[in-house]
């Protein structure tokens, strides 16, 4: 049998262990993902769903475009609307419950204090579930929005993309994609207009696809300046920093469209914007600088990606990367 001192310490140490990692929650970052950049106007709304995207995708949530809509007090970020529980109330809740145990037991209380840690957690866990119940129900009453907006669509409708193949396995010509899925609001009726890409600019889309990649892998940071905005420069810099300092390079080799579908499209005066949900396969893969070592990923395999690019053009100028985003 362990000693009272031994049993007393082994979960202390637990404890300690349990913290940290809730704790560490808080700061976890992906390395890579995320949804990033600017939409002019539409930055902080959802992006309609479509056949290659089915899932309406939840707005932009690194930007430096301010959230200047009217009701923008009432239609926070996905990442505010749905927190996890460990990073928002619950989290908060059971930190402090768990460090005001763990001090308890410290002075002296012993393994009672610790039983009546777990009683404390128990009691916060029920709170902020009824909490976070309420706080759901009131947000759902204010912040609905049209979802699928564009999933019904006749077949081939909102398709540019190489997927769909005759039988003898040769892609079948690019359509061009129909509009007016999802209504505009008030605030945006104001400030944009209706606007129909060409063949030639989803032909631009396609290509960009893999130019920006290929630039990323070979962090050609003056071939991005080229292919991004300014906005997107930051953002794939600031990556491909973290990337060197962690002593490791992101490589995503042979990029090919699998479908494509214009989610949306509009014009903000001088600038044009189009949404595209994209899916498509690459070679992704993270190989260490030093050794040239694969650390993660498979270099022999291609994986499927489903995003939504946004494109800018300035005064009829080429079209430029203005936004990545992740589907819901």
């Amino acid at each position: 049998m362990f000693k009272p001192r031994r049993t007393k310490m082994l979960a202390l140490f637990a404890g300690l262990m349990l913290a940290f990692s809730m704790v560490s929650v808080d700061h976890a970052e992906a390395r890579r993902g995320g949804s990033f950049g600017s939409r002019g106007v539409r930055t902080h709304q959802s992006v309609p769903a479509t056949r290659t995207a089915p899932n309406q995708a939840a707005p932009v949530e690194r930007s430096m475009t301010p959230n200047t809509a009217p009701n923008a007090a009432r239609q926070p970020s996905s990442a505010q609307q749905r927190p996890g529980f460990m990073n928002g109330l619950g989290g908060s809740l059971m930190r402090g419950l768990l460090i005001g145990g763990l001090i308890g037991l410290l002075f002296g209380q012993g393994l009672g204090g610790l039983a009546g840690l777990f009683g404390l957690l128990l009691q916060g866990l029920l709170i902020a579930g009824a909490i976070m119940l309420a706080l759901r129900f009131f947000r759902g009453q204010n912040a609905r929005q049209p979802a699928m907006a564009a999933a019904g669509n006749a077949p081939g409708a909102n398709r540019y993309g190489r997927d769909a193949y005759s039988d003898v396995g040769k892609p079948t010509a690019l359509a061009v994609p129909t509009f007016g899925a999802r209504p505009a609001s008030a605030h945006e009726a104001a400030a944009t207009q209706e606007l129909k890409p060409d063949q030639g600019d989803l032909d631009r889309f396609e290509a960009l696809l893999g130019e920006v990649q290929d630039a990323f892998t070979r962090e050609d940071h003056a071939g991005l300046r080229l292919l991004v905005t300014p906005e997107m420069v930051s953002y794939l810099s600031e990556e491909l920093a973290r990337n060197a300092h962690n002593g490791v390079r992101n490589e995503v080799n042979d990029v090919r469209l699998l479908q494509a579908d214009i989610a949306e499209s509009w014009s903000e005066g001088a600038r044009d914007y189009a949404t595209a949900a994209m899916r498509y396969e690459a070679r992704d893969f993270m190989r260490d600088r030093s050794t040239g070592k694969i650390v993660e990923g498979d270099a022999d395999a291609a994986s499927e990606t489903t995003e939504l690019w946004t494109f800018m053009r300035e005064n009829g100028q080429d079209w430029k990367l203005s936004a990545i985003q992740q589907p819901a």
